[in-house]
């Protein structure tokens, strides 16, 4: 399953995973939502930053995920924080992701730059941060 994934462009996350030093992504709500239990070790994750550039420029496999179960704010911020290393998460993420009832944690490997390839987002109603795509070749614009 191929999954493009939206990251934060002024956290530096791509950056960030480019250089090794951001292992996992996180992703999370007050209730079960997209990743949440929709990825799986060995999928494909296609990151594109969210700043409008509209290109995917990277992918990764997903080595390990964790989805949580119902938690309370203490346990999420806990959770977050136990993750911290892997994570490198900005202040502002930290607020974002660190309480919520729901937590996907998803650890990568294998990750590699790739030609820049645009998506065709007109079949996702709602753009979320995290599109569940199948195969990435079905979503690219020619």
């Amino acid at each position: 399953m191929d999954h493009v994934v939206y990251l934060d462009a002024k956290a530096k996350e791509m950056e960030k995973i480019q250089r090794g030093v951001k292992t996992k992504i996180i992703r999370g709500a007050t209730g079960p939502k997209l990743p949440y239990g929709k990825v799986n070790k060995g999928d494909v994750l296609y990151f594109i930053n969210d700043n409008s550039e509209g290109a995917i420029k990277a992918k990764a496999i997903v080595k390990s995920v964790f989805n949580s179960p119902k938690m309370t704010k203490e346990e999420s911020v806990e959770l977050v924080e136990a993750n911290k290393e892997c994570l490198r998460l900005s202040a502002t993420q930290t607020r974002r992701w660190a309480g919520k009832r729901f937590i996907v944690l998803v650890e990568i490997e294998a990750y590699e730059r790739i030609e820049a390839m645009i998506i065709d987002k007109s079949d996702f109603g709602v753009m979320d941060d995290w599109l569940l795509v199948g195969d990435v070749h079905n979503v690219l614009m020619i």
